[in-house]
């Protein structure tokens, strides 16, 4: 990696780019461009993105991406083959163990606690109360007027109303 960090430096510098000027135009930082230039792997954390900045960096100075990209395989391949496996279990073994130990209540999975529970039982109150608030409504709707006799108040008068036809 070392080699084809020095290859696109000798490249930037040819073609009369500085660090930062290259660092803006790619929306990266300086840091990240000399980590590339020197060959600092260890630098990133996710060698497909630092694949995909090669790539973006090797297409901005005018290389043969492709090129540059399989000369980045090319390292990965022999950086990789020469990992054991009980190197690769190990890194896995401690990788779950640092998960166990960092636990945020945001990230932290609630196994056990149903969520439908209380959705259930908030659904039941509501509906329980839209019933309530119905029959109230369609009792006062059906409920039969009193009667008041209007006339009740006049008996025994004699009405002084005469009608003619």
């Amino acid at each position: 990696m070392k080699e084809l960090g020095t290859y696109l430096k000798r490249t930037r510098v040819s073609n009369g780019v500085n660090m930062a000027e290259a660092a803006e135009d790619l929306e990266l930082s300086v840091t990240e461009l000399e980590n590339i230039e020197s060959g600092n792997v260890k630098a990133f954390k996710d060698v497909y993105d630092l694949k995909e900045k090669i790539r973006i960096y090797a297409k901005y100075l005018g290389l043969d991406c492709e090129k540059v990209i399989d000369e980045f395989n090319g390292f990965l391949f022999t950086h990789t083959s020469k990992i054991s496996l009980e190197d690769i279990k190990s890194a896995q073994k401690k990788s779950e163990v640092s998960e166990k130990k960092i636990k945020s209540p945001y990230t932290m999975e609630h196994k056990g606690k149903s969520k439908v529970l209380p959705i259930v039982i908030i659904g039941a109150i509501l509906i329980a109360i839209i019933f309530i608030v119905i029959y109230f409504i369609v009792s006062s709707i059906n409920q039969v007027p009193t009667k008041v006799d209007v006339l009740s108040s006049y008996k025994g008068e004699e009405s002084s109303y005469e009608f003619t036809y």
